[in-house]
């Protein structure tokens, strides 16, 4: 399982996920110099969107015997990562006068592409796989 490429691809995605739990995704400067600091967790559509891609991407990640669900689940997850970059450019639009965001707020984007790389690899390993099986069936006849 973790000898696959895709598997590598999956689990960093899955770190940088949950990586958005502990991080800030902005920086509020006030008028009077006070920063504040908005979390991930402390807004409830980051919170839901990021528990739902990490557990869709760790299901991902151990349903390695079964490619096909193992690549939809990762197309899925890559999806719903867009979803929350989708977000985050929402909140960026609406405020960027007042919100300084950090680096954190690509970590969606790159864990997408990740998920994207990933699904890629295992739909070429189920290609492999078929073609080995059709090679094994023409020989026993």
């Amino acid at each position: 399982m973790w000898q696959r490429i895709q598997t590598l691809y999956l689990a960093i995605a899955c770190a940088l996920t949950a990586s958005l739990f502990f991080c800030n995704i902005a920086n509020i400067v006030g008028t009077d110099g006070i920063v504040e600091h908005i979390r991930y967790s402390e807004k409830l559509i980051y919170l839901v969107l990021t528990i739902v891609c990490m557990l869709t991407g760790v299901l991902s990640i151990f349903t390695w015997k079964l490619r096909l669900l193992q690549m939809r689940l990762a197309i899925l997850t890559a999806l719903l990562l867009l979803g929350i970059q989708g977000v985050i450019v929402s909140d960026w639009i609406a405020n960027h006068n007042v919100m300084v965001f950090s680096v954190t707020a690509i970590f969606p984007l790159i864990a997408s592409i990740l998920c994207f790389m990933a699904s890629r690899k295992i739909f070429q390993d189920e290609i492999m796989v078929r073609a080995s099986s059709r090679l094994r069936d023409t020989r026993k006849r």
